[in-house]
Parts: structure tokens; C-alpha cells; sequence
């Protein structure tokens, strides 16, 4: 194969053996190169311009291992709905790490490559429309400006797979920090002291290498993964995300977003709105979050718990203090970022109220949360919004052309609507990929609005049928 630039360092596959499986990836019966993400190639110093389609679509789907690659599967653990299990990538391998020319360190990872040791007795493939709709959202996340994993390509693999329904098979090389998650940590600590150190140092190294000289390295791991963390749920709740499956092996170390399975975006503002067809508890609805991000961030406190301190309970202390500091963190955030949302010049003691009644009075008129900081934006007051409000937060807000300039950072006009996603998947399962790529466009650029784009703002028709996400990513 002609070398595309790849330049692999593959950092992970020195640590314990115990943590991961070599093996590679499984052929395929017949790739192909359904789509890819060339602008992000680029940024990664990949020419896969010039490449024959069939040598692309041989590495998207598997069958070719690029030089310098050594794949392998992660082991890991989770917390599923609150549940233990040990886990593990079932249908995933991770190529190598890959060096980019600014210096990042990535993880290049096959999804859907075939089974591995943990694959549970699942078949370890992938269906092109999940693959294509992590594509979607994760691009549509990098658009918001929101930490997330990327996805490079997409490839067809010539073979069906076996769901509900017999449906054509796909791999997605997916671009990631790395995939180091809470479930990791909860898998070595069950290796011994010696797996749990090496992977809290090898934490340390590749993501906040500025921690390693820390008094207690891990309390300051602790610390930053708090922080990461409480920075990225502020970014969903800011644009109305709704990741449906918070599990503990979805929660990366480094505050990237991951696993776009049953995730989904808020139309009509409800914090107690859940699309995932299996949460029905509603343990992850859009309210929920923040606790739920805690509560994981709890999980990886206990992980650490040995290495905290010699004492128990002096190390429980520790452990117990930065987790309840992670409420007011995220409060802080939260603020500030809902401030921006209303143009607000910092933060007032009386701008809690102003939040908490805008919203109180858009979830009991069921208002659009897009399309309502959005009409706010432009000082328009959206339909039926409270008068008496609206004089209170202009009165607030004061002149609003720096308000303006704020809310447009914060409010984007054009978010993936769920009933665009499905639709382009519906065309590209049938050969039309012209609506997908034509959305990933507006995705592109969400907070500039553009003309001739208006059925891109649209939530979906009334009366539209509740809309329900499913596991199987």
C-alpha cells in the first residue's frame, strides 16, 4: 500500500499484558469506501487524497494493517446501568497510536473488526447505519466545538449482519485521545497493585503530563478528571445533548465524548427527556447527567483509594472531599455557560433566578431549546415567552451588541435534529449518500446561519411520533 503519512508510536501496547490482547483485525469479504473524512485527515498529516479507493477501503475495513501498526484489543470494565461487568472492545481494535505533525497523540481504532476475546458470543461486526450515525453526531459534535472522538471513514464490508433484521455490514475508524475510560481503571485494580500504577502513571504521561511531578500524583489525576469531566457535561448540557448510555466504560480520562450509541438531541426542553430505548428508568435522562457524571467519577475515586494514601481512611477522606467539590464545580460552569447562552457580562446573585425561570417557562410551554436561545440571540422573543421575563433579562442583559457577540459563541443555530439524522441514514442505506454529506456541511459551521438552510432549524413535524434511540453502535 502506498504510505498515506501514517506515523505510529503505539505507547499502549507496553503496558502489563494483562490490560489488552494483540490480535488483528478479520478481513472482510468485499470493502469498500463508503465515505471519508478527508479534512480530518489532513489534520492529522494523512494524504488519502491521491489513494486508490480499493487500497483505502482494504485498511478502513481491516484488511490491510498500515506499517508500524500493532493492533490490539482493550481490556476494560464498567458500571452498565449501575451494574459491574468486566467488558472489554467485543468488536473493536485499536490499530495503533498515530503521531500528528501538531504534536497529538491519537488512537486509530477499527469498530465493528471482527471478534476478539471479549466479545461475549457477539459476532463482533457492525451495521452501516449505527456506523454512519456515530460519523454524524460525533462530526456534529467536533462542530460545536465540543471535546469528542472523531470519526475518519467509514467502510463497507461486503457482508451481512445478523440484528433483528439481516443488515449491511461496516467498520468506522474512529480518532480518540485515547481510550482509556473509568472502566479501565476498574479492570486493573482487579490485576494488582502493579497494573493499577503502571496505568495511573501511563494516564498521567499522555494526558496531563504536567501532574507527574505532583506530591500525590494520583489525587491530582483525581483532580483533573474532575475538572475534564465537569467541563464536558456543561458542553451537552449547553446544546442540549443527551448521551443515553453514561456507563463507566464510556467515560473517557480524557474528557473527550464517546460512544455515540443511543445519544440524541433535546427538541422541546425537558431535563427529564430520554430517547434511549433501554433506559427506561431514565437513570441518564438530560437532568440527570451531571449527577451521573459524579456518581462515575465516584468509581474511578474508589479506583484509586490505594494509591491516595497508606492510610484507608485518610485515602476515603481524599477520595470523598473532591468528589462533593465536583457540585460546585459543575455549578460554576454551569452559570458561566448559561450566562453566555443570555449574553450576560458575568455572573449576578440574581442571575439564578433569571436561569431558572427562562427554563421553567420554556419546559411548560414545551419551547424548542435550539430555536429558543437561538431566537434570543437575534433579540427576538420566541413565541409565547414570558413578557415580564423578557424585560427582566434585556434589563440584565444591557446593550446587545456585546451580549450578542457572546450568545452567538454559545447558541448554535443548527444542531444534528434527529429526524434529519434518520432521514439521511434512510437515503444512505439505500445508495444516496447526497443527504448525509449535504447535512455533515451544515454541521460543519452550527452557529453561523446561512440562507436556504431554514428546513435545517425545523424540530421535527407536530404530531411526529416520539423518537426512541437504540443500542448497537
Amino acid at each position: 500500500m502506498t504510505a498515506p503519512g501514517w506515523k505510529f508510536d503505539n505507547s499502549y501496547a507496553r503496558l502489563p499484558d494483562g490490560l489488552f490482547t494483540r490480535l488483528p483485525p478479520t478481513p472482510v469479504a468485499a470493502p469498500g469506501a463508503v465515505i471519508v473524512n478527508h479534512r480530518l485527515a489532513e489534520q492529522l498529516g494523512l494524504d488519502l487524497a491521491g489513494l486508490p479507493e480499493g487500497e483505502l477501503a482494504a485498511v478502513f475495513a481491516g484488511n490491510t494493517v498500515p506499517d508500524g501498526a500493532d493492533p490490539i484489543a482493550q481490556a476494560y470494565a464498567g458500571h452498565q446501568f449501575g451494574g459491574f461487568n468486566i467488558l472489554g472492545d467485543g468488536r473493536a481494535i485499536v490499530l495503533g497510536e498515530h503521531l500528528a505533525p501538531d504534536g497529538r497523540r491519537v488512537d486509530i481504532q477499527l469498530k465493528g473488526s471482527g471478534p476478539t476475546p471479549y466479545s461475549r458470543r457477539g459476532d463482533g461486526r457492525a451495521a452501516l447505519g449505527p456506523m454512519l450515525r456515530e460519523y454524524i453526531i460525533s462530526e456534529a459534535m467536533a462542530g460545536l466545538g465540543i471535546p469528542t472522538t472523531r470519526s475518519l471513514a467509514v467502510a463497507a464490508t461486503g457482508e451481512p449482519v445478523y440484528r433483528e433484521q439481516i443488515l449491511p455490514g461496516a467498520v468506522l475508524t474512529r480518532i480518540a485521545a485515547s481510550h482509556l475510560r473509568v472502566g479501565t481503571f476498574e479492570f486493573a485494580i482487579r490485576q494488582g497493585p502493579d497494573a493499577l500504577q503502571a496505568l495511573v502513571a501511563y494516564a498521567i504521561d499522555r494526558h496531563y503530563p504536567d501532574l507527574a511531578d505532583a506530591d500525590n500524583p494520583a489525587l491530582a489525576l483525581l483532580d483533573a478528571v474532575i475538572d475534564r469531566q465537569a467541563d464536558l457535561i456543561v458542553e451537552w448540557m449547553r446544546v442540549g445533548f443527551i448521551h443515553g448510555v453514561m456507563n463507566t466504560d464510556n467515560m473517557t480520562i480524557s474528557g473527550e465524548t464517546i460512544d455515540y450509541g443511543p445519544c440524541a438531541f433535546m427538541d422541546a426542553y425537558d431535563p427529564d427527556t430520554v430517547f434511549s430505548s433501554i433506559d427506561l428508568g431514565g437513570r441518564y435522562a438530560f437532568g440527570r447527567q451531571p449527577k451521573m457524571a459524579q456518581w462515575n467519577l465516584a468509581r474511578f475515586a474508589e479506583c484509586l483509594l490505594p494509591l491516595l494514601a497508606a492510610d484507608p481512611d485518610a485515602a476515603v477522606a481524599l477520595a470523598e472531599d473532591r468528589i462533593k467539590s465536583f457540585e460546585s464545580r459543575y455549578r460554576l460552569r454551569w452559570q458561566a455557560m448559561m450566562g453566555a447562552k443570555l449574553g450576560l457580562a458575568g455572573f449576578d446573585a440574581g442571575d439564578s433566578a433569571l436561569i431558572e425561570d427562562l427554563l421553567a417557562w420554556m419546559r411548560a410551554g414545551g419551547f424548542d431549546y435550539t430555536n429558543g436561545f437561538a431566537a434570543l440571540t437575534e433579540d427576538s422573543a420566541p413565541p409565547g415567552a414570558d413578557p415580564v421575563w423578557l424585560e427582566r433579562w434585556r434589563a440584565r442583559r444591557g446593550d446587545m451588541g456585546p451580549a450578542q457577540a457572546r450568545m452567538r459563541a454559545a447558541n448554535p443555530v443548527y444542531i444534528p435534529r434527529n429526524h434529519r439524522v434518520e432521514a439521511a441514514l434512510a437515503a444512505a442505506g439505500e445508495g444516496d449518500l447526497a443527504p448525509l454529506t449535504r447535512l455533515l456541511e451544515v454541521l460543519s459551521a452550527p452557529y453561523e446561519r446561512r440562507a436556504g438552510l431554514e428546513e435545517y432549524e425545523s424540530p421535527p413535524p407536530e404530531g411526529a411520533p416520539a423518537y426512541e434511540t437504540f443500542c448497537g453502535t
